[in-house]
């Protein structure tokens, strides 16, 4: 039986055997079961390797510990309001502070991505990676079109409308975008190339 502890690009926690291509945590968010019991328990929301140093916890979701969660990729854990995890993913955290548009360091990014979290905003023309709704589900932007994000990848393409979208995506995380973000783990699940190709 799958755990709850994959997430969607509204930052849902759902049951689904589709793992994704990105590991992140927000602290502990289950009990001794492995009954999700809140949301978030830190404002420090993380996106990390699947795999480092040989690093493997098992079982998952151990009481007491912070929750393992998964992502289809990073373009999904961003508009989730996820950074990258400055131990696994120094190199990317350290770029990441570079692109940010406003003061740098773990404690200042999590209290500016904290307030940013859950609250959608309309922009006119989001950059490739972010996320909108589109008939209340979560789209990939990407050049022309938007991708509808499944928690298997990207299963339909419709045309990317012209004019304001409400943008999923928190506000600074599109300017980290728009600089030119790539890092270390995929941004975009490889079922983008099947939709795009």
């Amino acid at each position: 039986m799958p755990r709850q502890n994959r997430v969607t690009p509204l930052s849902e926690l759902i049951a689904t055997p589709e793992r994704g291509l990105v590991y992140g945590n927000r602290g502990c968010l289950h009990d001794e079961q492995g009954r999700i019991r809140r949301r978030h328990a830190t404002r420090r929301w993380i996106a990390c390797r699947l795999e480092f140093k040989g690093w493997h916890r098992s079982p998952l979701m151990q009481p007491g510990r912070f929750t393992e969660l998964f992502f289809l990729d990073e373009a999904t854990a961003f508009a989730a309001g996820h950074r990258p995890c400055a131990l696994c993913r120094r190199e990317d955290y350290n770029r990441f502070n570079e692109l940010w548009p406003g003061p740098p360091g773990a404690d200042a990014i999590d209290l500016q991505l904290h307030g940013e979290r859950l609250q959608h905003h309309e922009a006119s023309d989001p950059p490739d990676g972010a996320f909108v709704l589109h008939a209340g589900e979560p789209w990939l932007v990407l050049g022309d079109a938007l991708l509808r994000w499944t928690p298997g990848g990207y299963a339909e393409r419709a045309p990317r409308p012209a004019g304001r979208a409400t943008v999923i995506t928190a506000p600074s995380l599109v300017e980290v975008l728009k600089a030119g973000w790539e890092g270390a783990v995929p941004l975009l699940h490889p079922s983008v190339a099947i939709l795009t190709g």
